[in-house]
């Protein structure tokens, strides 16, 4: 009896765990697993096929997300044998116009990541056609129809999902029926894809799509997301209510359809944000803090007024009755939050630090702020940095690239222009400096989309973020002996897609921490985006702390504090130390952003937010103190916020 009862109460607590699910989600633990698994199972199809003499036919499809299942598809056909001369594949989509040969071409895309290295038949990969006239496009996609349905319909379709809900491109406002078909790129979508063309005036307006109908048509239905970039998109899907604003939650309606995400992706789904919502938690004291700040939140009372009865209604009962009552819980979690706040972020001399974010001693502290472009410091701790100064504390600022990816073009000719007429005006002779001005002019002139800069083009690019760094640091209060430029290696390829970190990269890192040996170091914490700058720059210097670590015994007094960059900001659950800032410090940490105005009124690559840095940092650190304030803490101007890492 034991035997049947265990896995039916297993079913029923994963039902109520998933019951704000509408669909199928598998969560692994991360992407690499999760791509394995199902490429095991897209083998598994074609076996099958193979065994029944028939073809496998497979719906791709294409960006990022779905690489690490090619990868794994590739090494299977090398090393196990799997063989894919019986599959017919039919990609999602195409960016409209689009020469095959182009670098963001989705044809290149699908040769360089699966079909180049496997056996499959080139007359069995079926791409919509970027290059065809637009009195074309129509036909084309009535007979891609009719190309899927000869070849007995999709087997499986791969999905991957857009910021704005869409898979494919089918953007918010495509109908559920809709077939394959011409369609106008949402602005999010062309803004995500601007690294890819150099800048989102170079990504195409439109794109040829297979449509909702289409995709539902398929056998199977598999949709992959990964990392946190991802989380919101995933909740609304998942969880919303079916809309044409969020395409991919039409798949709610099929019957044949699986999301398999990773934790980072799975992160904002209830059963995982809010678990108390769901089901019996056990109650650690992160937990207790998220629970008790959400309620707060939720009902728009500060967190000592909240009560039993707020608990109880609010699927809170078993934490209120467990550590209860409410009271003592609200007066345990406002004294943690309270602690958070200091104006010492290098720790208070002769305070009790027990209570803390940072020790009191030593009182002097050397500190090393890393900043993985040129002007993070200033933008996403600009006052705390201005505080450390302030306070006699021995700072460093270690710009880790060069961000010479990220300058107008114009600027550089403007630049060299100063710089030959300021030769001339020193009576130096200036025709060096006017070749490689003319040859850079005429370079700029016929740059394509996307193309690598010459080398005194990047130069001077890099030179221009040195020099704005340079004096956003000495605005700060910092001499010029403590800012370093290391210039990391993996950055420096001159594109947007960047080199593999190496060993070199930790070494120049560990060099400059053993120059220095702080007791602090504040580093860039954006996970969102796995293959974004500052996630790399943070792997390289935990890695080079974990290695100094072995042999230095000072690394043992090295506390490792994440800040956010100008996008997000932590939640006021994850925050260990918030820093206040007053209105002039508010002004001071915007004209030390200031000191970049290569990056001012339209940076190169602004991502989802028009809004001019400054105003982004000023608007989240503004929320940061509202939040506080609406919690029931102490009313400041603005809040610096910073989690600790243990390395």
């Amino acid at each position: 009896m034991q035997n049947v009862t265990l896995p039916i109460m297993t079913r029923l607590n994963l039902l109520e765990e998933t019951r704000f699910e509408k669909l199928p989600v598998t969560v692994y633990r991360d992407k690499e697993t999760a791509a394995i698994e199902v490429a095991a199972r897209i083998a598994a199809l074609i076996k099958r096929k193979q065994q029944r003499g028939e073809r496998a036919v497979l719906g791709l499809a294409t960006g990022a997300t779905p690489v690490g299942v090619y990868e794994e598809l590739v090494r299977l056909y090398r090393e196990e044998g799997l063989s894919f001369r019986n599959v017919v594949t039919f990609n999602l989509d195409e960016y409209y116009p689009m020469q095959p040969t182009s670098a963001q071409s989705y044809v290149t895309f699908m040769h360089e990541n699966l079909f180049d290295h496997i056996d499959i038949e080139r007359e069995n990969v079926h791409i919509p056609d970027g290059t065809l006239a637009p009195e074309e496009v129509a036909a084309f996609c009535l007979n891609y129809e009719r190309q899927i349905a000869e070849c007995g319909g999709l087997d499986l379709q791969l999905l991957g999902i857009g910021r704005t809900g869409h898979v494919g491109f089918n953007e918010p406002g495509s109908a559920p029926n809709s077939g394959t078909r011409l369609v106008t790129l949402d602005d999010l979508t062309r803004r995500d894809a601007s690294r890819d063309f150099g800048g989102k005036e170079y990504v195409p307006r439109k794109a040829i799509t297979m449509g909702i109908g289409t995709i539902f048509q398929a056998r199977e239905i598999v949709l992959l997301a990964w990392s946190g970039k991802k989380a919101p998109i995933i909740k609304k899907a998942v969880e919303g209510e079916v809309s044409s604003e969020v395409p991919a939650t039409y798949l709610q309606l099929a019957e044949n359809v699986e999301f398999i995400v990773d934790e980072e992706a799975a992160a904002e789904l209830t059963r995982f944000d809010k678990p108390w919502l769901v089901k019996d938690c056990v109650w650690d004291e992160q937990l207790i803090k998220k629970a008790v700040i959400w309620l707060s939140n939720t009902l728009g009372k500060p967190i000592l007024k909240l009560t039993d009865e707020d608990y109880n209604s609010n699927g809170m009962a078993q934490l209120a009755t467990e550590q209860g009552p409410a009271y003592a819980i609200n007066i345990r979690i406002f004294n943690k939050l309270q602690h958070t706040i200091t104006g010492w972020p290098g720790g208070k001399p002769g305070a009790d630090d027990s209570q803390r974010p940072e020790r009191a001693l030593p009182a002097t502290k050397r500190v090393v702020i890393f900043s993985p472009h040129p002007d993070d410091d200033v933008i996403s701790m600009g006052g705390t940095f201005i505080r450390l100064i302030d306070q006699g504390h021995d700072v460093h600022v270690a710009y880790q690239t060069s961000g010479n990816t990220a300058v107008w073009d114009d600027d550089v000719l403007r630049y060299m222009e100063f710089a030959i007429d300021f030769a001339a005006s020193l009576g130096k002779e200036a025709s060096q400096l006017q070749a490689v001005y003319d040859e850079s002019r005429h370079f700029i002139q016929q740059k394509q989309t996307n193309q690598v800069d010459t080398e005194a083009i990047r130069n001077v690019k890099g030179f221009i973020r040195k020099s704005e760094a340079i004096a956003g640091a000495r605005y700060a209060g910092l001499a010029d002996d403590h800012i370093h430029f290391q210039a990391l290696p993996f950055y420096e390829s001159g594109k947007t897609s960047k080199n593999s970190v190496t060993d070199k990269d930790i070494e120049l890192t560990m060099a400059l921490l053993q120059q220095v040996q702080p007791q602090q170091v504040f580093v860039a914490g954006d996970f969102a985006d796995p293959n974004g700058t500052h996630v790399v720059c943070f792997n390289i210097v935990n890695e080079a702390l974990r290695r100094l670590r072995k042999t230095e015994s000072w690394v043992e007094a090295c506390w490792m504090w994440m800040y956010r960059g100008a996008w997000h900001e932590f939640k006021p659950y994850e925050i260990e130390m918030a820093v206040p800032l007053s209105p002039q410090e508010v002004i001071r940490k915007r004209n030390a952003i200031f000191k970049h105005q290569s990056q001012k009124d339209t940076p190169v690559f602004p991502g989802d937010d028009a809004r001019e840095f400054w105003v982004r940092a000023e608007h989240r650190n503004r929320e940061t103190a509202q939040q506080y304030d609406r919690l029931g803490m102490a009313n400041y101007e603005a809040m610096e916020a910073f989690v600790r890492w243990h390395f």
